[in-house]
């Protein structure tokens, strides 16, 4: 298996184009402000929407999934980098989440 490029949530760049690719309900509990969406399933037939950049920076919950969609992005024509650690690794450094119901936001 090729080596995933892969980063830590510290050197993720201020205003870098990220996806995230949990579940709906993961992303409704507590996700990043202005980051684009798609569950990792349905990232095959939503390639139109994935952010134009140089590089697209993929989160899930943990880095499992986000690995994955890494892989299959780069093998696609993309140049994606998985954030290791995912959301959970977001939220234990403190860094900014929201909610979609205007709850507290968490990781689920």
């Amino acid at each position: 298996m090729a080596d995933i490029p892969q980063i830590t949530v510290d050197q993720v760049p201020e205003n870098a184009a990220v996806l995230d690719v949990r579940e709906d309900d993961e992303w409704r509990a507590g996700h990043i402000m202005g980051v684009k969406h798609i569950p990792l399933a349905e990232v095959p037939q939503r390639l139109d929407e994935i952010p134009e950049a140089d590089t697209v920076y993929v989160f899930c919950r943990a880095g499992g999934r986000s690995a994955q969609a890494t892989t299959w992005l780069n093998g696609n024509g993309f140049n994606a980098v998985n954030v290791d650690g995912g959301m959970k690794a977001w939220d234990a450094a403190g860094k900014p989440m929201v909610s979609e119901d205007g709850s507290a936001a968490a990781v689920i």
